[in-house]
């Protein structure tokens, strides 16, 4: 029996929040995620399986052999659902200063 996702206007900790707008602003992956929010890894890991959980966000390894020719360990990439954007839009209105802390692409290539 399938599980259905969460309502899109569910109240969201200030902390997975950032992570949806750094998900949102290009920062697709973990260790990026954490230099950009300057949360750590034991905050972003936890918050980013529970929103994956929540089918806010979904994963995908990257190929082996990416990694093996960049000499380091394959990467996990995030990327917000559908049901993500409009949480984190509702996000946006609760925590006003999110986009000033983390712009997003849009507002950088402006």
């Amino acid at each position: 029996m399938a599980r259905d996702p969460k309502p899109t206007d569910q109240k969201l900790s200030h902390t997975a929040a950032m992570i949806l707008q750094a998900l949102d602003a290009g920062f697709v992956y973990g260790f990026s995620i954490m230099e950009m929010t300057g949360l750590p890894s034991g905050t972003v890991y936890p918050a980013m399986r529970r929103l994956e959980r929540d089918a806010l966000i979904r994963s995908q390894w990257e190929r082996q052999s990416i990694a093996d020719a960049e000499q380091r360990p394959p990467r996990k990439y995030y990327k917000l659902t559908a049901a993500g954007k409009s949480t984190l839009e509702s996000s946006r209105k609760r925590y006003p200063l999110l986009e000033r802390l983390i712009p997003s692409e849009e507002a950088r290539t402006v």
